[in-house]
C-alpha cells in the first residue's frame, strides 16, 4: 500500500503516525498518510517563513512566468492527478479530466496575469507640501485549509492567488483526499523555489496546530461553518486575518413560467453534480405554487433516471453517509420522499438520488445543508413569499432565480442575501468574477481580482517635499 508524505521545502518529508485513505467507491483502505504533529508543522512554516523574503521582492513577471509553467504542467500531468483525484474522492474520472483540471489549469493562469495588474489609488498631493502613494504588498506566510469535496481546485484557488500575490504558503488538505495536492505540490517545486508552497498531511489536530502557529499571518480555510468558527476564534488569539468560505443552502426559485421539464433537469443535474458535495448545490428548491406538483413529478422523473457510479460519484466517506441517512431518518411526518432516501448498492458511499417536498421552513432538512444528492421542495405564492423563504436560512453562499420574466430576475437579484445569483442557470464559475457567501457563509473572495487582493495589505506612504 502507498503512504503518502508531506512536501515540505520542495521534497517529501515523512511525519509520524498515518490514517487509512480509502476509496468511497469501494470502502476499501489502499494506503495511508502521514499525521503531521507540532515538529512537522513547525517545519513546513519555517520553511515558508525562510522562503517569503527573496519570493516577496520577485517582480509580478516572474511570479506570472512560474505560475504559467505550473499550469502547463498540471495539464501535462492530468491523467496521474485524476487518478488520484479520482481514487480519494470517487469522482467521475471524464468530469476530472475534462471539466476540473482545464478549469483548474485556467484559474492558475487567470492569477498568473493577474499579478501584473494590482492596482491602487493614484499617488498625489493630497496634503499640501506632500505626496502620497499606496503599496500593495503580500501579507506573508499564509496558513491554508482544504476541504474533500474538490481537493485540487479548491488547493489551486488557494494558492494562486496567494503566490500571485507573493506570499508563502502552507497547506492542509482534507486528511480524506491528500494525494492530489501534494502532487500538485510536487509539480509546483519545478518551477518554484523551495518553502514557497508546502504541504503538511493531518487531522484537525494538525489544522489546529497549523491555525495557532505564531508565524503565518493569515489563515484561509474552505469547509463547514463550524470549522470556520473554530478557526476564526483560534485566529483571533494572534489577531490572524482570516478568509472563511464556508457551509451553503442554495435557494434555487423557480416560477410559473418556465419549461418545467427542461428546468427541472437542469436542476437535478447542477444538484447532484459531484454527488451533492458542492456548497452551491441546487438543492433547495422553491417552486410557484401553480406549477408545484407538475415540477416536483418532473424533478423525480429526472432523478430517477440518474445512477450513482454513472452521473456522480459516492459520498465522501463512512461518517457522511451516515450523517445524510440520519437526515432522511428524522424527516418529519409531512415530509414526502419521491423517490431515493436511501443508500444506494452494497458497496462504497453511494447515495441514491433523492427528492423530498412537503417541507416546512423549520424542519431539519431545510435549515441545514445537506451536502448530498438530495433535493429539497418548497412551494411559494408569490415574490414576497418566495425571496423570504430564500433568506430564512443562516448561510448565504449562492442561489438562482429560473424564470422567463427579465424584469422579475431583475427585481428579485438585489433581494436575495447570497453572494452569488445565477439566473437561469446554476452553478457555472468563471475565474473572472468573485465567488464568496454572506452570513454563516463566510466571507472573503475567491477568484476574481478581489480574491487575489484579500491576499494583500495596503500600505500608505506619504513623502514631505
Amino acid at each position: 500500500m502507498m503512504t503518502l508524505t508531506n512536501v515540505i521545502n520542495g521534497a517529501r518529508q515523512s511525519g509520524a503516525g498515518g490514517s487509512d485513505l480509502v476509496d468511497p467507491a469501494t470502502g476499501e483502505v489502499f494506503g495511508t498518510a502521514v499525521v503531521s504533529g507540532e515538529a512537522e508543522v513547525d517545519a513546513a512554516v519555517r520553511a515558508a517563513e525562510a522562503a517569503f523574503p527573496a519570493w516577496s521582492r520577485t517582480t509580478p513577471g516572474e511570479r506570472m512566468s512560474a505560475l504559467l509553467k505550473l499550469a502547463d504542467l498540471l495539464e501535462a500531468n492530468a491523467s496521474t492527478v485524476a487518478d488520484a483525484e479520482v481514487r480519494e474522492t470517487g469522482k467521475i474520472r471524464d468530469v476530472v479530466l475534462t471539466e476540473e483540471i482545464p478549469q483548474c489549469a485556467d484559474q492558475i493562469r487567470f492569477f498568473a496575469g493577474a499579478a501584473r495588474l494590482l492596482h491602487s489609488a493614484s499617488a498625489g498631493e493630497y496634503l499640501e507640501g506632500h505626496t502620497s502613494y499606496q503599496r500593495r504588498e503580500p501579507v506573508g506566510v499564509i496558513a491554508q485549509i482544504t476541504p474533500w469535496n474538490y481537493p485540487l481546485m479548491m488547493a489551486v484557488w488557494k494558492i494562486a492567488p496567494a503566490l500571485a500575490a507573493g506570499n508563502t504558503v502552507v497547506v492542509k488538505p482534507a486528511d480524506t483526499t491528500p494525494t492530489s495536492t501534494v502532487l500538485l505540490a510536487e509539480l509546483a517545486a519545478q518551477v518554484l523555489p523551495p518553502g514557497v508552497f508546502n504541504v503538511v498531511l493531518g487531522d484537525r489536530d494538525t489544522g489546529r496546530l497549523l491555525v495557532e502557529h505564531p508565524v503565518p499571518a493569515m489563515v484561509s480555510i474552505t469547509g463547514s461553518t463550524r470549522a470556520g468558527i473554530e478557526v476564526a476564534r483560534s485566529a483571533a488569539a494572534t489577531l490572524k486575518r482570516t478568509h472563511l468560505e464556508l457551509g451553503g443552502n442554495a435557494p434555487v426559485l423557480v416560477f410559473d413560467d418556465v419549461d418545467v421539464p427542461a428546468v427541472a433537469s437542469a436542476v437535478v443535474g447542477a444538484a447532484y453534480y459531484n454527488a451533492g458535495q458542492d456548497c452551491t448545490a441546487a438543492t433547495r428548491v422553491l417552486v410557484h405554487s401553480a406549477v408545484h406538483e407538475q415540477f416536483v413529478a418532473a424533478l423525480a422523473d429526472a432523478a430517477s433516471a440518474t445512477v450513482p457510479g454513472k452521473d456522480f460519484g459516492p459520498l465522501n466517506s463512512a461518517a457522511q453517509l451516515s450523517r445524510v441517512l440520519g437526515l432522511i431518518e428524522r424527516l418529519p411526518s409531512h415530509a414526502t420522499v419521491h423517490c431515493g432516501g436511501k443508500q444506494f448498492g452494497d458497496r462504497g458511499f453511494f447515495f441514491s438520488p433523492t427528492v423530498v417536498s412537503g417541507l416546512r421552513q423549520d424542519d431539519e432538512i431545510v435549515q441545514e445543508e445537506a451536502f448530498a444528492p438530495v433535493i429539497t421542495v418548497q412551494s411559494f405564492a408569490d415574490d414576497d413569499e418566495a425571496v423570504y423563504l430564500a433568506n430564512d436560512v443562516p448561510q448565504g453562499l449562492a442561489s438562482s432565480v429560473w424564470t422567463g420574466s427579465a424584469d422579475r430576475a431583475a427585481r428579485l437579484t438585489p433581494r436575495l442575501d447570497y453572494g452569488v445569483v445565477w439566473v437561469n442557470t446554476h452553478g457555472p464559475i468563471t475565474p473572472e468574477m468573485p465567488h464568496g457567501g454572506f452570513g454563516q457563509s463566510g466571507y472573503g473572495k475567491d477568484l476574481s481580482m478581489h480574491g487575489l487582493e484579500d491576499y494583500t495589505r495596503v500600505k500608505h506612504v506619504m513623502q514631505a517635499h
